[in-house]
């Protein structure tokens, strides 16, 4: 059994074809795909996405999660570009007061949330003619409208895109030893002057390519 967490509804827009009946628990949506898939829906954020990923575990006996949605990104990738995660971080992990590095998770004694089969991910894209980009996705409760703050994280962590949900997810699964897997697609850009208004056009239209190559993972022949 797998369970695929998205932030929002409209990130999984044309994948919600429910196969049973939808369950809403703690106001977080779960649809059964199939007999081997569910979804959460689980709201945007660390604390929503470790709810419903702790759910989907505890109450669906899922054995493994991923994370899809969609980006802001660092570098000039283009808008719709996909990108498979290697490792996220939680750059808003910040306890370098006390002598700790910017991210680390002290349960895990992790600054690097690890993902599984990114190599065989990125052939079946490849192969499926998705062309996806490697890299690292940086978590935290942070929209992104301070460059300078986005220049550091880009190169403090070697950062590719930013959101606000994989970090939070992976560091569920690592302690359920869930292995965790993380697709993001590219919807806005962090040093863009109108960020926003850049994500509020792109979502619409970058969802049916990143279900689309969800499902060449998932589904594949």
């Amino acid at each position: 059994m797998r369970g695929i967490v998205y932030a929002m509804h409209k990130e999984a827009a044309g994948a919600l074809r429910p196969s049973g009946q939808v369950q809403t628990i703690a106001g977080m949506d779960f649809y059964p795909l199939d007999p081997d898939t569910v979804v959460c829906i689980c709201g945007v954020g660390k604390v929503n996405a470790a709810m419903g990923t702790q759910a989907l575990i505890d109450r669906f006996g899922v054995d493994e999660v991923w994370n899809a949605g969609v980006a802001g990104c660092f570098h000039d990738f283009p808008v719709g570009t996909l990108v498979v995660a290697r490792h996220s971080v939680q750059h808003d992990m910040d306890i370098s007061a006390v002598g700790d590095p910017l991210g680390l998770i002290p349960a895990l004694n992790l600054i690097e949330l690890p993902c599984q089969n990114v190599e065989v991910h990125m052939d079946l894209l490849n192969q499926a003619g998705f062309a996806p980009r490697t890299g690292v996705v940086a978590t935290g409760d942070w929209f992104g409208r301070d460059y300078e703050r986005a220049a550091m994280l880009r190169d403090h962590f070697s950062a590719t895109v930013c959101d606000m949900e994989a970090g939070a997810v992976a560091q569920v699964c690592l302690r359920n030893q869930v292995p965790f897997h993380c697709v993001k697609i590219v919807s806005d850009h962090l040093f863009h002057p109108a960020q926003g208004e850049e994500y509020a056009q792109n979502v619409p239209q970058v969802v049916d390519k990143l279900n689309q190559a969800l499902a060449a993972l998932l589904w594949r022949s």
